[in-house]
C-alpha cells in the first residue's frame, strides 16, 4: 500500500472514533510529530541566525535603507 492510500485509510479509521478522548491523544501526537524548520536547516545555517541574533542583542543593527543599497 502507497503512502496516499495509507493515509485515506488512516482518515476513514479517525472518521469513525467517537472517543473524545482517543481523539485528543492522536491531535496531540500530530502536532508532535510536525517538523521543526530549525531542524531542516543545515548546521552552518543555524550557526550564521544564531550569530546574527547575538549581534542583535548587542546592538549591532543596519538600518533598512542601508540593507537595501549594500544588496542592490
Amino acid at each position: 500500500m502507497d503512502i496516499q492510500s495509507s493515509k485515506i485509510e488512516l482518515v476513514k479509521i479517525i472518521l469513525n472514533i467517537e472517543n473524545d478522548k482517543f481523539i485528543e491523544k492522536i491531535t496531540e501526537f500530530i502536532q508532535k510529530e510536525k517538523v521543526d524548520f530549525w531542524d531542516e536547516l543545515s548546521v552552518a545555517e543555524q550557526e550564521e541566525i544564531e550569530k546574527g541574533i547575538k549581534e542583535l542583542n548587542k546592538g549591532k543593527r543596519v538600518e533598512f535603507n542601508d540593507f537595501l543599497k549594500k544588496i542592490s
